[in-house]
């Protein structure tokens, strides 16, 4: 069964952010969204042009109504509408002890909108009591006053700080964790990407934390696994609109294994001769490539998300078939108990997989392997021009 994800918060009229964003994010990572609509925005990529809340006991009916009949992995908090909403909801989720709880606090949209009033942002700290972990960027780590280790202390909250809003080449966010049996500082490094397709990227990092944890992921692999695929619904993005638009959450395919035993079709390597004839046959066949390493290499995407290769290297004799596993070292790990021997166990290999390597019984080269956005969006990806 997939994760149910009640998520609460705000409608966006332009698809971009909010409750629209959070659906096309839970329905991508497998999940059953569920939602609670705590206020309508008119918005487009430029702006909000008007809010308006939805009252609070409509509020409160709309996640009795999903709790009482369909059940509740995780929750989602994003706009919350008033500061009575607030409350109001905080009192509502402490009916469900042990359910993860991922908070947002939304104050100001992408396009500088301001979305929660000081009486709203005072009564987060009641949510984040309940909390599992809130996700703030720099600017509402600002507005709520604290240092990240005093929220982690008063609330028995992790807090995620994302650094989005930060300066320099790199994205660093950095979890400060609430469980004594991780880590205190996790922190992460990408290069940013260069785009202003980043419409609702807050929103749809929580929502996919939520999944995570809605899938018994520990908090850290929750929070890796939700940046990739923001990582990759950004690098996706259409360009709509005039500003900052929306990103392609129904894009990121094949890319994220949110099961732990259950390995994903969704890359296949095949022998070739002369590369560049084996190139124009399958671009010309329709298939978008994506990684050029003359004359020995080259890659492919194929509608759908899954990738396709051809090698010229002697080590590929024969087609090799790649499944990729939700955690690598736990599935091997569990394979081996039940006497799998494999060629070679997990390794971080220099075009940025890990991966193992075994073979069926009929002598087929199988890798089980993570790769993320280094599949289809590697550092050296080349744009199909041809």
């Amino acid at each position: 069964m997939g994760a149910r994800v009640l998520i609460i918060a705000g409608s966006d009229s332009g698809g971009g952010a909010g409750i629209q964003a959070d659906i096309k994010t839970v329905t991508m990572l497998g999940g059953h969204a569920m939602t609670a609509i705590t206020a309508i925005t008119a918005q487009n990529t430029v702006g909000v042009q008007a809010v308006h809340p939805v009252p609070t006991d409509m509020v409160l009916a709309q996640i009795d109504s999903v709790v009482r009949d369909i059940g509740v992995d995780a929750v989602k908090i994003g706009m919350i509408g008033s500061a009575r909403t607030a409350l109001a909801v905080a009192e509502r989720l402490a009916e469900l002890p042990g359910v993860p709880v991922v908070f947002d606090p939304v104050m100001i949209s992408t396009s500088g909108a301001r979305l929660a009033d000081e009486a709203t942002i005072a009564a987060f700290e009641r949510l984040m009591d309940r909390a599992t972990v809130i996700t703030p960027n720099l600017p509402e780590l600002e507005a709520l006053g604290h240092d990240p280790q005093e929220i982690v202390a008063a609330h028995r909250c992790a807090v995620l700080v994302k650094g989005g809003h930060g300066t320099g080449p790199e994205v660093v966010d950095t979890l400060y964790s609430a469980d004594p049996e991780d880590p205190p500082q996790i922190e992460w490094r990408d290069p940013k990407i260069d785009t202003e397709n980043d419409h609702g990227t807050g929103c749809t990092l929580a929502s996919a934390i939520a999944c995570g944890l809605a899938c018994e992921w520990d908090l850290p692999e929750a929070v890796s696994r939700a940046r990739r695929f923001v990582r990759i619904a950004m690098r996706e993005a259409e360009g709509l609109g005039r500003g900052h638009g929306p990103m392609a959450q129904q894009a990121v395919r094949l890319d994220l294994n949110m099961s732990f035993f259950e390995p994903m079709l969704n890359q296949v390597t095949v022998p070739a001769k002369d590369l560049a004839a084996s190139e124009r046959f399958y671009r010309l066949l329709g298939l978008r490539q994506v990684v050029r390493a003359s004359p020995r290499y080259a890659r492919f995407e194929t509608e759908g998300g899954a990738t396709f290769s051809i090698a010229t290297d002697e080590a590929y004799t024969a087609p090799v078939v790649y499944f990729e596993c939700g955690d690598l070292d736990v599935t091997v790990a569990y394979l081996q108990q039940q006497g799998f021997r494999f060629e070679q166990e997990p390794r971080d290999e220099k075009w940025g997989w890990r991966e193992a390597r075994l073979r069926d019984p009929a002598g087929n080269a199988i890798r089980l392997y993570q790769a993320g956005e280094m599949r289809r969006f590697p550092p050296w990806r080349i744009e199909d021009d041809a």
